[in-house]
């Protein structure tokens, strides 16, 4: 248990931030889930479509520390070159 004023209110703010950062995971995890399903299915416009917006998610995620950038990076990559 906290026992300084300070620690407590740490406390509160790192139960906080836990909430922000698993909403983000997860949003960064249903993005790529979403485009490996594009990716195997048939229709690849679909995936092109839905690429900007999946940057976008991988890009947020990583700004904000939940994901490291180069990894992110890194799938976007790899990603374009399978829409490609």
């Amino acid at each position: 248990m906290p026992n300084t004023k300070s620690a407590i209110r740490r406390v509160r703010r790192v139960k906080k931030q836990t909430r922000v950062n698993r909403i983000r995971k997860s949003k960064y995890k249903n993005a790529t889930k979403e485009m490996d399903l594009l990716l195997k299915s048939t229709d690849k416009q679909k995936a092109k479509k839905y690429f900007p917006k999946f940057q976008s998610i991988l890009m947020q995620v990583a700004k904000s520390g939940v994901i490291n950038k180069k990894t992110a990076a890194r799938k976007i990559s790899r990603v374009s070159k399978k829409i490609k």
